[in-house]
Parts: structure tokens; sequence; C-alpha cells
């Protein structure tokens, strides 16, 4: 039974015809102990026919360990989103293959509920290679010497929870050294205990700076940096 109503493939139809590189789902999943696998699958399925811009690409969890450590996958379902550019170098007479541009941005868990809309968001920033954040945000980021790595744990049933996932992943878009996950707190328990988890969105960064709520982007970037610098 398809998930998606047809008044909404159309209205996503018309959306993704903004697309400008090809974007690529890299998936993965595995047969067994992956209670979520198989729906996640079934959400990118019917996401990627609706244009010839995204593409699917699926890996096995527990055997394709080369693509698991080059894509740095911690746990599944998991999804990349990356951007497919032209090939950096021209030889003549030889196939030439799209060169794949990795932000760090990850989806944990099914993109479901209010996240579906935060990934279709992210598929057009990611295809157009822009973060659309503020030159101040932009500004501030420049500032970053070490990895960030942001966790932002949320919900499919939370309303506030694509603000912080979209913005965590527009960080990543605007810097190298930024990557970034959207992870489903109600699919993951361990992590949930492991953060105290009690209410969401919930953003961790570099595993020790706390940060609740849908902030607006200023607050979010801010209050983020400066409590990576006061540690």
């Amino acid at each position: 039974m398809p998930l998606l109503r047809e008044a909404d493939r159309e209205n996503l139809r018309k959306e993704l015809t903004h697309l400008h590189n090809p974007v690529r789902l890299v998936f993965f999943t595995q047969a067994l102990n992956c209670e979520y696998c198989a729906l996640t699958k079934q959400v990118l399925e019917e996401l990627i026919a609706l244009s010839d811009k995204i593409q699917l690409q699926e890996y096995n969890y527990a055997l394709d360990r080369e693509a698991v450590a080059h894509y740095r996958i911690a746990r599944i379902p998991a999804i990349a989103v990356t951007r497919l550019e032209p090939p950096r170098l021209l030889i003549a007479g030889a196939e030439q293959q799209p060169h794949e541009r990795d932000y760090g941005i990850r989806y944990y868990g099914v993109p479901a509920g209010y996240e579906f809309a935060a990934l279709i968001g992210d598929i057009l920033d990611v295809s157009a290679g822009e973060s659309g954040l503020s030159e101040a945000s932009k500004s501030a980021l420049r500032q970053l010497t070490e990895p960030l790595h942001l966790q932002v744990f949320t919900t499919p049933t939370c309303p506030h929870c694509p603000r912080a996932v979209r913005l965590a992943h527009k960080m990543a878009i605007e810097s190298e050294l930024v990557t970034a996950d959207a992870v489903d707190a109600s699919e993951y328990p361990e992590l949930a205990e492991r953060y105290q988890i009690y209410g969401v969105p919930l953003t961790i960064a570099n595993d020790h700076v706390r940060l609740e709520g849908g902030l607006p982007e200023a607050m979010f970037v801010q209050q983020i940096l400066q409590g990576l610098s006061k540690n």
C-alpha cells in the first residue's frame, strides 16, 4: 500500500522540478534485526519515483563494510544525502563518472511524519549546493577550527523538530568541518537513555553541548558555537 497520497505525490513532483544537480540517497539496511529498514526503503522508493534527479544507492550494513566505513554509518536504517556533480577530470575516450559530494548529512531512522518534509528540504538544498544560511551564520561558521558533530534527536510527531534538523544540516552544507545526524529517538532507545532525552528536539554537539527546542537560526548557531567555546 502506498505511503504517499496522490495529491501529495503531485505536489512533490512540482517541488522537485527545482532540483539542480542530481541527488543520491545512500541507504544502509539489512534483512535481519532491523525493524524499520523495510519501511524506510518504501519511503525512499516512493520518493525517487517522483524525480529522475534523485537516485537510490543501497548497501547492506552487515556485508558492505567498506561503504559503511566510507560514509561513517553508525546504525541502521541510515540515509546519507549526497550531491552528484560532473566529473572533475575529462579524459578523452574514457567513461566519465559523476563526482559525489558528501556534506555529512545523515538520517537515522524512518524519515516519516514531520521529518519527511525535512528530508525534502535537504534534498533541495543539497542539489543546489547552497545552505541558505544568513551571512552572519556563515561568518560564524568560518571561525570553526575543529570538527563539529551534531546529533538532532527527533520523533515523527514533533512539529518543531524539522527546524532543528534543517538548521543542523544547513550548517553541514556550509562548513566542511560540520557533520549532522537526524536521529529518531523513538527508534534508538539506547541513545535516548545515554543522552537522557526527555523531550525533542534536542541537539547534542560533540557529545557534550545540549541545545533544547526548535530555535531560530541565529540563536541556534550562536548557542552551539558558544557552548563549544566553553568546553
